[in-house]
């Protein structure tokens, strides 16, 4: 059934991406980003003043045409719900996205959303012995700027809200019967772009 749903979400963002991009003006690009998650499930209430910072790894890979682009990110959130003992979590998003993404010269202000999968999963032994994952359609919505410096070379930043479909158990909470939510986050990050 997952299965299904992602390679649905990949040929739809496959087929939006041969659409988007018009021949003679697109410009692919590959980006590896680093951010942090704030707000909703993560562990840090707002964008600042949060010491408990959960850092996200990721790459989006995609095109910018005159005005439309495309992109399909994957990310990791390491320790997203926190890390007690011998006990750790992630999260992971895998997102198809159509971008605004007007260019006025080298700068390029973007907004974007889609949909795709959210994945958590959480280890509560070194071993293994017990594990918990999930797996949900899930939707972001965000906007940010890719300023290129030379022809090929350039940076973006971004703020992007991530939020699940279907309701998982949320780990680490002290209760006896672990709260069922909806997982929601915004991210903030950094990222280098490289265009082709």
């Amino acid at each position: 059934m997952h299965t299904n749903q992602a390679r649905l979400v990949i040929l739809i963002g496959f087929f939006i991406l041969l659409a988007a991009a018009t021949p003679s003006r697109a410009q692919g690009f590959i980006s590896p980003l680093i951010g942090y998650d704030f707000g909703g499930n993560s562990g840090c209430p707002q964008i600042s003043n949060c010491e408990d910072k959960r850092t996200n790894l990721g790459v989006a890979i995609g095109t910018m045409g005159a005005i439309l682009g495309f992109e399909e990110e994957f990310a990791d959130a390491k320790n997203f719900f926190g890390r007690v003992g011998t006990q750790s979590s992630s999260v992971i998003t895998l997102m198809s996205n159509i971008m605004i993404v007007p260019a006025i010269g080298p700068v390029h202000p973007y907004l974007l959303g889609g949909l795709g999968l959210m994945k958590t999963h959480v280890e509560f032994t070194r071993a293994d012995v017990l594990s918990l994952s999930n797996n949900s359609l899930a939707w972001d919505l965000g906007g940010g700027v890719t300023i290129l410096f030379a022809q090929h070379v350039g940076v973006r930043g971004d703020i992007r809200h991530f939020h699940s479909t279907k309701s998982f158990t949320i780990p680490f909470v002290e209760t006896t019967t672990p709260p069922e939510e909806k997982v929601s986050f915004g991210r903030a990050s950094a990222a280098l772009v490289l265009t082709f």
